[in-house]
C-alpha cells in the first residue's frame, strides 16, 4: 500500500483548544480520511507542545502543584475535544513523552557530530507569544505581526545551529520541488526571506527548569522550537518523510527554513509538502487565545453538531486564505445545503421506498443522464490540491442534480402507473445517495454513517463510487440528518 503521512502542528497547552486550532486538525482529518478512502496506508499525527514556557506560566497562574500535572490535565482536555470533533489521528504525540525526548537526543547528537552546533551569545528580539526570535524587518510598527505585542530585547549565552550553512541547499530544494511550499504566495515569501541571507539560530535557552535539558550542557534547555519540530519523527519514524505538514501561516518560517536545515544536518529526508493555511478571524482580527477573541469548538459542536462545524469550516473558507468566522454563516449553511438539500433528499427517498416498496428496493437501472452529473475525477483533483471548498461545491452540485432528478421524474406520479419505472427511478436516487455518502464521509463522518444506516448498506471506498453497484436496499428509517436552526 502507498503510504501517506499527514501532520498538524503540535499545539501549545496554555489554554483549551480554539476553533482556530480545531480548523487545522479538522482539515488534516479530512485529508487523512480522503486518502484512506483511496485505500492508502495513512498515518495521521497530531499532539501537544508541552515544553513551552507558556505551559509553565499557565500552570503557575492556575496554582498547579507541578507543571506536569497541569500538562496531563490539558492533554485530557485536548483529546476530549478532538474526540468530540471526530479527529481520527493515529498517534497523539506529547513532547513530555520519553520517546520524544529520546528522539530529540538522537537528532541533536547527529547535528552535533556534524559540527553544526556551537556556543555563542544571542542579542536580539524575542516574542514570548511566538516563543521565537524576530528580525526588525518582521515587525509591524515595532510589534510582532501575529501577537500585536512589542518583542523583548534579550542577550543570552546559548548554543547555535549553523542554519546559514544550509541556505543554498534549502533554496535549491525549494526551487527543484515547486510543490514543497504551498500556496505559492507563501513559497515566494519564504524564498525572499532566504535570499536576504540566513543567520545561525539559537537552539537553547539558559536557566529554564522546564523542558528537555541540552545533552552537552545541563545548564541549558533545548529551545522549544528545535525540540517541537522533531515530534514529526518521534511520533512516526517509520513513516518519515511526511507527505504533508499542515501549518498556520505564522509558523511557516520554522517549517520551511529551520526544519529543512535541521533535517539536512541530521541526514534525514525533507518533507514532501508544507501547506500554510490562513487564519480564522473575528471582525478581521486573528482569532487566538492571546488576543482573547477565541471561540470554543466544543460549544459549537454541541450546539450545531460536529459535522455541521466541519462542513462549514471547509466549505466557507478557501483553504490557504484568511476567513472571517461567522456563526450566522454556519447556520445558513446548515439550514440550506445540509438540511434542505442533503437531509431532505435522504428523508424523502427513504419515505418513498417505505411507501411504495415496503422498505425493500431491489436492483434497477441507473439513469445515464444522472450519472453524467457527477465528476469524480474533478473532485479528486480538488482534494489533491487541498481545495476542499471546491470539492464540496462539486459534491453538492451533484446533490442538487439528484434533487432536480426527483422533481423532474415525480416518482409519486409514476407510482400510479408503472412500478418498474418507479423502481428504476428510486434505484437511481438511492445509488446516488450511496455514492454521496462515500464522498462526504471524509468531511462529515457521522452523517455518512447515518446515510448508510438508513439505506441499510455498508460504507465504501472511492473505488465504489461507480453507479450500479447497489444490489439491494433494506430501509431503516431514522431521524432527520440536520435539524433546522
Amino acid at each position: 500500500m502507498k503510504k501517506f503521512y499527514v501532520t498538524t502542528p503540535i499545539y501549545y497547552i496554555n489554554d483549551i483548544p480554539t476553533v482556530g486550532s480545531a480548523y487545522t486538525a479538522i482539515a488534516a482529518d479530512i485529508i487523512a480520511r480522503w486518502h484512506r478512502l483511496k485505500e492508502k496506508d495513512v498515518f495521521f499525527l497530531t499532539g501537544l507542545d508541552e515544553n513551552s514556557q507558556k505551559t509553565v506560566q499557565a500552570a503557575k497562574k492556575l496554582c498547579f502543584e507541578s507543571v506536569q500535572k497541569y500538562a496531563d490535565m490539558m492533554c485530557e482536555q485536548w483529546q476530549k475535544t478532538w474526540k468530540t470533533l471526530n479527529i481520527s489521528y493515529n498517534v497523539f504525540i506529547r513532547t513530555t513523552e520519553q520517546r520524544h525526548k529520546d528522539m530529540v537526543y538522537k537528532f541533536f547528537n547527529k547535528v552535533y557530530k556534524k559540527n553544526d552546533i556551537y556556543k555563542g551569545e544571542y542579542k536580539g528580539l524575542y516574542c514570548e507569544g511566538c516563543e521565537g526570535f524576530l528580525t526588525e524587518k518582521e515587525l509591524v510598527s515595532g510589534l510582532c505581526p501575529f501577537h500585536n505585542t512589542p518583542p523583548k530585547h534579550i542577550t543570552e549565552k546559548n548554543y547555535f545551529f549553523k542554519l546559514s550553512k544550509y541556505q543554498n541547499k534549502i533554496l535549491a530544494y525549494i526551487e527543484n520541488n515547486p510543490d514543497f511550499i504551498q500556496p505559492e504566495s507563501r513559497r515566494n515569501e519564504v524564498v525572499n526571506f532566504i535570499k536576504e541571507g540566513l543567520k545561525d539560530i539559537s537552539i537553547s535557552r539558559p536557566n529554564l527548569k522546564w523542558g528537555i535539558p541540552l545533552p552537552i550542557d545541563q545548564e541549558q534547555t533545548v529551545y522549544v522550537w528545535f525540540d517541537a519540530l522533531i515530534n514529526y519523527i518521534s511520533g512516526a519514524e517509520k513513516y518519515w518523510p511526511a507527505s504533508l505538514h499542515l501549518v498556520g501561516k505564522d509558523i511557516i518560517k520554522f517549517h520551511c527554513i529551520i526544519w529543512p536545515g535541521m533535517l539536512l544536518s541530521a541526514g534525514y529526508k525533507l518533507p514532501k509538502q508544507v501547506f500554510a493555511h490562513g487564519f480564522l478571524t473575528i471582525n478581521g482580527q486573528k482569532m487566538s487565545k492571546s488576543l482573547g477573541n477565541a471561540i470554543d469548538p466544543v460549544y459549537l459542536a454541541n450546539k450545531y453538531g460536529a459535522d455541521a462545524l466541519r462542513y462549514y469550516l471547509m466549505r466557507e473558507i478557501p483553504f490557504g486564505q484568511d476567513g472571517d468566522f461567522s456563526e450566522k454563516a454556519l447556520v445558513n449553511r446548515m439550514n440550506g445545503e445540509l438540511a434542505n438539500e442533503l437531509g431532505n433528499l435522504l428523508s424523502r427517498t427513504v419515505s418513498m421506498i417505505e411507501d411504495y416498496f415496503k422498505g425493500t428496493l431491489l436492483k434497477g437501472k441507473t439513469d445515464k443522464a444522472l450519472q453524467n452529473e457527477l465528476d469524480l475525477k474533478l473532485i479528486n483533483e480538488y482534494m489533491e490540491k487541498l481545495e476542499m471548498h471546491h470539492a464540496l461545491d462539486e459534491i453538492f452540485k451533484f446533490v442538487r442534480s439528484v434533487n432536480r432528478f426527483v422533481n423532474e421524474k415525480q416518482p409519486w406520479e409514476i407510482a400510479k402507473k408503472d412500478k418498474g419505472e418507479l423502481r428504476d427511478i428510486l434505484y437511481s436516487i438511492t445509488d446516488s445517495l450511496r455514492i454521496i455518502g462515500i464522498l462526504i464521509s471524509s468531511f462529515m463522518p457521522k452523517t455518512a454513517e447515518e446515510i448508510n444506516k438508513q439505506l441499510g448498506i455498508k460504507a465504501g471506498s472511492l473505488k465504489d463510487c461507480k453507479f450500479g453497484l447497489l444490489k439491494k436496499v433494506n430501509i431503516k428509517k431514522g431521524g432527520v440528518l440536520f435539524k433546522k436552526i
